[in-house]
Parts: structure tokens; C-alpha cells; sequence
């Protein structure tokens, strides 16, 4: 896997045109809204929130969302969304723990749409994402299944070819998570990088803050 970072910057503008990325976001949502309780008086935090694809399904469920990227450029599209949506309940936040960044406030839940295989150290973030729950809030990662390194056509910025689940779930487990299970969130046909289509599946893992 590579250990460059990708540009997300130059990809901002044709984001949103991959119809693969746009299935992905609402399959992602649905598999969220049917782990966790979406109400009027709960506060989100979108992590790796790009031009807001997920960020923007569950917005109308929940009282907060915030999105936080390492990408100005992404921000840039999501905030333009925001503008021309006229929306009261959706804020941006630029973070990049690579410059020492850390996550801060405090919310109910906390999801991540494919940005865990972007994270050469999981467990830090892991670390991060329980600083900023509510006790006996939500943590939400989708991600890859082992992939065998197909899925991307450009490495560039990718630590991690997927995601074992028991391995995951174990990981988030010694993070101090509680009932930590997995489900399938969505299945995707695109080309591979071997130059074929292949069928790759989204994983949901989902963990709780501090059980009693």
C-alpha cells in the first residue's frame, strides 16, 4: 500500500459524479439508521466527510451533523451544498491529524464512511473518536472487507487493503467499546485495479461508548 497521501484537493470538483460513491453514501446511511436511534436531539460528527455525501443523508434525521476533513477542497463543495440548501444544522471543520490536529467537542454519535483504510494508525483515532463521544454514544465505521488491494485503481494514500471484521471488531474492543458487532452495509460492482469489474462489499462496524 502507499504511504503518499492522495490529493483530495483536485478530486473535490468531480467527487459527487462517480453514480458508485452516491450508491455507496445512501447505503451507508440506511445501514446506520437501522444500527442506531437517528433523533431530533442527537449530535453527529461525519468523519473524513469529503463533499458531504454521507453527511448530508443523515442530516435531516438528526439535530448536528459536523463535517471534518483533511481536504479543504472537499469542505469547499460541502460548504457550497450547505449555502445553497440553506442548511442551520450542518457545520465544517478543517482537521488533519497528520499536523498534530485533534478532534474536539462532544456528540452522541460518530461515523466514518470509507476514510478508515486512509489512517495508518487506527487504534489513535479509535483513541480520538471515544474522546469526543458522550457516554454511551455511537461509533459508526464503514469501511472495505479485505480487498486484496483491487478496489482502488490509485494506492496513492491507502494503509490498508479492507478490514478483517473479527479483527476489527476485536481492535475496537481494546479501544474500550462495548457491544461492537458488524453488519453488511452495501455491495458495489466497479472495475478493479487488475482492469476488471469486480464485486466488493462495505462493512458497518458499530460500537458503543462505555457500557455500563
Amino acid at each position: 500500500m502507499s504511504a503518499q497521501k492522495r490529493d483530495f484537493d483536485k478530486a473535490a470538483a468531480s467527487w459527487d459524479q462517480n453514480p458508485t460513491r452516491l450508491k455507496l453514501a445512501g447505503d451507508v446511511a440506511l445501514a446506520i439508521s437501522q444500527q442506531v436511534r437517528l433523533t431530533p436531539d442527537v449530535d453527529v460528527l461525519d468523519f473524513g466527510c469529503g463533499t458531504g455525501l454521507l453527511t448530508l443523508h443523515l442530516q435531516p434525521m438528526v439535530r448536528s451533523i459536523t463535517g471534518v476533513d483533511s481536504s479543504e477542497g472537499m469542505l469547499a463543495v460541502l460548504r457550497e451544498k450547505i449555502a445553497q440548501r440553506n442548511l442551520a444544522n450542518v457545520r465544517t471543520a478543517y482537521l488533519d491529524l497528520d499536523k498534530g490536529h485533534v478532534l474536539s467537542g462532544q456528540y452522541h454519535l460518530v461515523v466514518s464512511s470509507m476514510t478508515l483504510h486512509h489512517i495508518p494508525d487506527v487504534a489513535r483515532l479509535l483513541a480520538e473518536f471515544r474522546n469526543v463521544l458522550k457516554p454511551g454514544g455511537c461509533l459508526c465505521l464503514a469501511d472495505l472487507d479485505p480487498d486484496g488491494g483491487r478496489f482502488h485503481e490509485d494506492s496513492t494514500g491507502v494503509f490498508h487493503p479492507g478490514f478483517d471484521r473479527a479483527v476489527l471488531v476485536k481492535t475496537l474492543e481494546a479501544a474500550d467499546f462495548c457491544e461492537v458487532h458488524a453488519v453488511t452495509a452495501a455491495e458495489l460492482v466497479k472495475s478493479s485495479a487488475d482492469g476488471g469489474m469486480a464485486r466488493f462489499t462495505i462493512f458497518l462496524v458499530i460500537g458503543r461508548q462505555k457500557c455500563a
